[in-house]
């Protein structure tokens, strides 16, 4: 019992550590706050050109989706 207080209390004086790095930063906000528009920028571009909705294209209901994708997981692999 005794270890698992002096986890936690090691992980809560690590916590406050960066919280305190973190208030007192002026650029480094910028900074962060540039390099977090940039990660969903370029998680939304990938979604858009590389990752299309094959299903919505493919087929026209939810029953024809749903029909091919039950035919495609329990298909035997020969």
């Amino acid at each position: 019992m005794n270890i698992v207080i002096n986890v936690f209390s090691v992980l809560k004086k690590v916590f406050y550590f960066y919280v305190e790095g973190f208030k007192n930063m002026k650029l480094g906000k910028t900074l962060w706050g540039i390099i977090g528009i940039k990660f969903l920028l370029f998680f939304i571009l990938m979604k858009i050109f590389f990752f299309p909705n094959f299903l919505k294209e493919n087929f026209s209901n939810d029953t024809q989706r749903a029909n091919h994708i039950l035919e495609k997981l329990t298909k035997e692999n020969k």
